[in-house]
């Protein structure tokens, strides 16, 4: 009665904001040195959105290289879904004018707020959508635009939060190419990390870090075991590793918990930040852009953040 296809990412693409923001820039305007933020997060430079450069506008630039990646007619991306949790307009949701905006003619959309692990999620629901032949091709997208909600005199979140999209196409495919998502959430520690108003009325994000360190180098190395025992593969077999990118201590120690050697692991956050859903996707392209990888390795994607939500599952290198 049902038909069921394979998943593949045929098309990756990305938007990173003009504005390129180093540490001497941001230090001055906090408590903090340039040689303190980079010691403590791994990052030296990060992009920042102008007024220009919004959620949508983002979203569409990314959207529509992936499409011209994905080497597909528009009128065959049936489903666009945007993650996003840095949205200042309750409704509409991003994704409806996103799909017009790159003419889309037949896309279904909706947006999706997993915030960090947003892209995993959101990839889990297109590659479902397409096995199940609900749609022939899905078009994700992960952009936030966190230096809206940064706060100057809060160093442990000022000096690590980007801007930035990345998009993905999938697309049905004769082979798997998207294993099964394994995730879950701990809304316990929903306070952990969130937004939040502060004493002056406005809202800013807020962080407890010790504790997001802990959670997630205690917790990650589990999921993504998990996630490759879903793919029918062992952690030897994964090839590259792209996490979310927190900041550099959190990449580390997840990599050496998992033996995974240096040079195997994706360190997108010295040059951009943590960019929340955007993260992965911007992670993986830079991989792809890099040259060093080859289609078809196997790729482990790990997403986890505010929620507390998680999010893993293997993919074959488009």
């Amino acid at each position: 009665m049902f038909e069921t296809y394979g998943s593949r990412i045929s098309g990756l693409a990305v938007y990173r904001p003009a504005r390129l923001v180093s540490n001497e820039e941001l230090a001055p305007l906090t408590t903090v040195s340039p040689q303190w933020i980079e010691s403590r997060t791994g990052i030296k430079t990060r992009h920042h959105a102008s007024e220009e450069e919004d959620l949508v506008t983002m979203s569409a630039a990314a959207g529509e290289k992936a499409v011209v990646s994905a080497d597909i007619d528009p009128g065959e991306v049936d489903l666009t879904i945007v993650a996003s949790a840095t949205r200042r307009v309750r409704m509409p949701g991003i994704a409806p004018e996103v799909a017009s905006r790159i003419g889309l003619p037949n896309s279904g959309a909706y947006d999706l707020n997993a915030v960090c692990a947003g892209f995993t999620y959101s990839l889990a629901m297109a590659s479902n959508a397409v096995r199940l032949g609900e749609a022939r091709n899905v078009l994700v997208v992960g952009v936030e635009r966190t230096s809206d909600w940064i706060d100057p005199t809060d160093p442990d979140t000022f000096v690590i939060f980007g801007d930035g999209a990345g998009a993905a196409v999938v697309s049905r495919s004769d082979q798997p190419g998207i294993g099964p998502a394994v995730w879950g959430s701990d809304g316990a520690r929903h306070d952990v990390l969130g937004i939040t108003e502060k004493a002056d009325g406005r809202e800013y994000v807020t962080m407890n870090g010790p504790l997001v360190y802990k959670w997630s180098t205690a917790t990650m190395p589990d999921v993504a075991h998990r996630a490759c025992a879903a793919a029918g593969i062992t952690m030897q077999d994964i090839d590259w590793f792209v996490p979310h990118q927190a900041n550099n201590r959190i990449i580390k120690t997840l990599a050496a918990n998992l033996d995974l050697p240096p040079d195997r692991v994706v360190n997108d956050v010295v040059d951009t930040g943590n960019t929340s859903a955007a993260s992965v996707p911007l992670a993986l392209s830079r991989l792809k852009e890099s040259g060093r990888s080859t289609p078809g390795e196997n790729v482990l994607l790990l997403g986890f953040g505010a929620g507390l939500t998680y999010a893993g599952q293997v993919i074959r290198m488009p």
